[in-house]
């Protein structure tokens, strides 16, 4: 299958304001845009193919953890600079350095433990490596058609160790998912939707913002019922079949009771928009 080039780097991926931004920094190896309820997380090391180095990793976690503290961002979007999503760990550290993992978080600082608020990917170029096993951390994936994902580690004398061989099976059939982890080949955006592992597939250079779109679309629900729907979807797998649905009845409920299910009802009975609270 072919595999996508990375264009040279170019225009700055983050969006100007489209209705309010909140702030917009810079820090060790990304760059960070809060607006319309979404943080928008940049890889920014072009030079490198946006390659994590445990700077950038420490400022992933950061990011998130700033995120997960303010309650009004409900969503969160991972991107890479300059044409491309990120190659993974970056290899031209010196032996013996720090490697880019957080405690606690894992690679870049999410792959073992993702932010606890939904993560949309907005995939150019390559994600390679570590940089699919970030991807492989999200909820939702949006791609250009000519990206590339893979797992090159068998042809370096690694083994992808940040989650991609856990949550690859789940993300394509067992049979793609063994040809992508042993052959270390790639798979383009194209096919990877034609999978199911890429949920929206964008024009290059559309990608980023149809990413934001969708997370905005995501931002616009009830806070309390999306984190409650995708912690489901994530542990509900691993719970013993004779307590799953009492483990459920138990997230469930506490969103019945809460504030915002009385404002969902009375917002549809009285056909407005509705206004969350997060309680």
């Amino acid at each position: 299958m072919p595999d996508a080039t990375c264009p040279s780097a170019g225009a700055d991926p983050l969006p100007g304001p489209t209705g309010g931004t909140d702030g917009r920094s810079a820090r060790d190896g990304i760059r960070v845009l809060d607006t319309d309820g979404v943080r928008v997380l940049t890889l920014d090391r072009p030079h490198r193919r946006n390659a994590v180095d445990r700077r950038t990793a420490l400022a992933v976690a950061d990011a998130v953890e700033e995120m997960e503290a303010d309650p009004d961002l409900r969503v969160l979007v991972l991107t890479g600079a300059g044409g491309c999503f990120c190659a993974g760990m970056d290899l031209s550290v010196p032996p013996g350095s720090e490697r880019p993992v957080v405690p606690g978080r894992g690679f870049a600082g999410l792959t073992r433990r993702p932010p606890g608020r939904p993560v949309v990917a907005a995939v150019e170029g390559h994600a390679a490596g570590g940089g699919f096993e970030i991807v492989l951390a999200c909820d939702l994936v949006v791609a250009s058609p000519t990206a590339s994902f893979s797992l090159p580690e068998v042809r370096r004398g690694l083994v992808p160790g940040a989650g991609g061989l856990l949550r690859l099976p789940a993300a394509l059939p067992r049979a793609v998912a063994s040809w992508m982890a042993l052959t270390g080949e790639p798979l383009s955006g194209r096919r990877a939707h034609e999978f199911g592992l890429v949920n929206l597939l964008a024009e290059p250079g559309r990608v980023l913002e149809d990413a934001l779109d969708l997370a905005r679309a995501v931002a616009a629900n009830a806070p309390l019922a999306v984190r409650a729907a995708r912690r489901i979807l994530a542990e509900g797998q691993s719970w013993p079949a004779d307590r799953a649905w009492s483990h459920q009845e138990l997230i469930c409920r506490a969103v019945r009771e809460s504030r915002d299910a009385r404002e969902g009802a009375a917002a549809f009975l009285e056909k407005r928009a509705p206004r969350w609270s997060g309680t």
